[in-house]
């Protein structure tokens, strides 16, 4: 039997680029979920349907998933289909909307925020070529929230989400599918599995694998793939059991909140390591002393699509990036022939590219990378992907340094501010604009106060961005400056969060090939910090926002030059790398004395897995050292080297190996300290 409920509009039911996202306890409040639930139904004809329903598990999912049966049973809708237990990653949902012809799906996530009573909650609306709902679909969903006045239910008691099969709600059929199943054979169907089980079995001894699923929805899809369908062995993956809360952490993976795996990779010099976010649409890719950035793993994919039979079937028919991400996939279009486009942050603008038969592979710098086999982003594809990259070198050092050899290297860095106060948020966004109003803004030098480097302004705008498919306009994507030597900043309020305002700050500048290696490998914090100055100059960003210091820095590290090559060339003479240390070189508020090994109270010995908030005060003037045993005398090692890379060398053949690079520490930093010193 159904039933109307009178009810009463919320403010700011607006869904962002990834549905609506708010506070568990908003979600919570009487009548506020079923209030959107049914403005999806009042705007988009469901009547006679068949939808998709299921999340990434997170604190409230279950009781949501039978808030909407009940409102879609009471709509007419005429058949759901949900992921067992309520559980379906992105990609999984995408990819059964579009199997089994569903008029479109209602995904439970928040994606990459936190979860938990106290966290993040979210609804979004895909439609049926299986992505995001298009900018005027919800448009209609926020109107209609406006004006609402009742929504329609069904009393009868809770569908039993455990059981697989088909069942009936009142008018409604119900068949609750395997989570994991359809989207197994999918990628079964892209990549060849048998040679990559093939590679792994030959090389058990040289090339290791790590998953982290960050206790995410993404852990029963890596169990089946990695270990059931690639016969890797249980040790191949860690955080695999999915949970409300995500085991109490942030399941995002970048270097800040995916210290778990990027400790583990360190530790045992893991080549290939990666990680994916709460509904598995997220993706890191890091190998031992190598940080693949979303921008350059999307180029390398692109480069090397040849090798996956789903692209040597259908050939590759376009290229595409976010227009934050750094140009380095622009420059394999251009060598391939390939068409190519720059289009603003949220996948729903890929997707009209993909159904049009113009993009093939596509990815944003917020860690997303996907292609044309469904309309979301997809963090298994990526890692599968990148994997099959990886076995042609063993290892992704080698993977960067090949590449940039060949098409040069985007120097790019992130800058993320997040729950900053909104007003702060709107005033550098205001600052920014008028700058770009200004005539007197282009051709302004501007000079960095830590390495005396200058930039003269090319030029400055706000993305705007024509949908070449259905010329729908989308305006203020992100602003932007670029300057004279063709380096680019963009600064752009992020529409994913729950709370406050998140600012993203990215910087970037192209070397060319002919640079040489040296060049090509030099240290990102280097390559940067002049134009990272400049940028934080032009926008007042800390003034605006009150903050010192991003939550979350998102750069590339690899082992071309410094830490890694010293590093190296140690163990190929028989030197054995014992332990890291920071040690205190200058004067620092609160350390007792100069050359201090730790902060304050304590004395912090071995550096390696600590944390960094160990050290939440530190400031410039801390360098990384490595305590060497050397099992023999290392030829080479001259006065003129140890002042370059190494303290004294002492008669019980011990040797420091010095890294002169310095850095600052936030207190929300994750990652191992001596990452962050790369």
């Amino acid at each position: 039997m159904s039933r109307e409920v009178p009810t009463k509009p919320f403010d700011g039911q607006k869904p962002g680029t990834s549905g609506l996202r708010k506070r568990v306890k908003v979600f919570q409040q009487e009548h506020y979920t079923e209030n959107f639930v049914q403005a999806i139904f009042d705007a988009i004809p469901l009547t006679g349907s068949t939808l998709v329903v299921g999340g990434d598990g997170r604190f409230y999912s279950p009781e949501v998933v039978q808030i909407i049966l009940r409102i879609a049973s009471a709509n007419g809708v005429s058949k759901v289909i949900i992921g067992k237990d309520g559980i379906l990653s992105t990609p999984a949902a995408s990819n059964v909307i579009r199997k089994y012809k569903a008029n479109g799906g209602i995904l439970l996530t928040a994606s990459h925020n936190p979860g938990g009573p106290n966290a993040d909650f979210g609804i979004k609306y895909n439609v049926e070529n299986g992505g995001p709902a298009p900018e005027n679909i919800t448009e209609r969903i926020f109107a209609r929230t406006k004006t609402i006045s009742s929504y329609k239910v069904l009393e009868a008691p809770p569908v039993d989400l455990s059981k697989l099969g088909n069942t009936t709600y009142g008018p409604l059929a119900v068949s609750i599918i395997d989570s994991v199943k359809d989207y197994l054979e999918l990628l079964q169907g892209i990549f060849d599995f048998k040679l990559i089980r093939s590679f792994l079995t030959s090389h058990k001894s040289d090339f290791s694998v790590l998953f982290d699923g960050l206790h995410g929805v993404t852990g029963p899809y890596a169990r089946a793939i990695l270990l059931d369908a690639l016969g890797l062995p249980e040790s191949s993956i860690q955080n695999c059991e999915p949970s409300p809360d995500f085991g109490g952490g942030h399941p995002d993976p970048n270097l800040t909140y995916a210290h778990s795996l990027v400790e583990a990779v360190e530790r045992d010099r893991i080549p290939f390591g990666a990680a994916s976010d709460g509904d598995g649409d997220r993706n890191m890719i890091y190998g031992s002393r190598a940080f693949v950035t979303p921008s350059d793993s999307v180029a390398i994919i692109a480069d090397w699509a040849e090798v996956i039979p789903y692209f040597k079937k259908g050939g590759i028919k376009g290229l595409a990036r976010s227009m934050p991400t750094s140009a380095a996939i622009d420059l394999v279009a251009k060598a391939k022939g390939l068409e190519y486009f720059e289009v603003p942050t949220g996948w729903k603008f890929f997707g009209n590219l993909m159904d049009a038969g113009r993009l093939s592979i596509c990815g944003e710098e917020s860690f997303g990378t996907g292609s044309d086999h469904i309309r979301e982003k997809d963090g298994l594809w990526a890692v599968i992907g990148a994997f099959l990259v990886s076995c042609s070198s063993v290892g992704h050092s080698r993977d960067l340094n090949r590449h940039y050899a060949k098409y040069g290297r985007s120097f790019f860095s992130r800058y993320d501010y997040e729950e900053v106060p909104s007003e702060g948020a709107q005033k550098l966004v205001d600052h920014v604009n008028g700058l770009i109003n200004s005539s007197s803004f282009s051709g302004k030098l501007y000079t960095s106060s830590a390495t005396g480097t200058s930039f003269t302004v090319a030029g400055a705008y706000n993305f705007d961005y024509t949908d070449p498919i259905d010329k729908s306009v989308s305006k203020n994507q992100g602003q932007v400056v670029t300057f004279s030597d063709g380096s680019r900043v963009v600064w752009r309020l992020s529409g994913t969060g729950s709370q406050g305002a998140t600012v993203r700050m990215y910087v970037e500048r192209y070397v060319a090939p002919a640079a040489g290696e040296e060049e090509l490998a030099r240290d990102t914090g280097e390559g940067l910090q002049a134009l990272i100055d400049v940028a934080l100059e032009i926008s007042n960003l800390k003034e605006f926002l009150g903050r010192e210091q991003p939550t979350v820095i998102t750069k590339s590290t690899l082992s071309g030059r410094g830490h890694s090559d010293w590093e190296r060339g140690l163990e190929k003479n028989g030197c054995k790398i014992e332990r890291r240390y920071l040690v205190c070189e200058m004067n620092v508020p609160g350390c007792t004395s100069n050359r201090r090994m730790g902060y304050g109270k304590g004395i912090v010995e071995s550096v390696d897995g600590i944390q960094c908030d160990t050290f939440r005060q530190l400031r410039k003037g801390w360098l990384l050292y490595a305590h060497y045993s050397l099992a023999a005398p290392i030829p080479g090692i001259s006065s003129a080297t140890r002042s370059h890379r190494t303290g004294s060398l002492v008669p019980s053949r011990l040797s420091w190996g010095v890294h002169r690079r310095e850095f600052s520490l936030n207190s929300k930093v994750k990652a191992p300290a001596y990452c962050h010193c790369q």
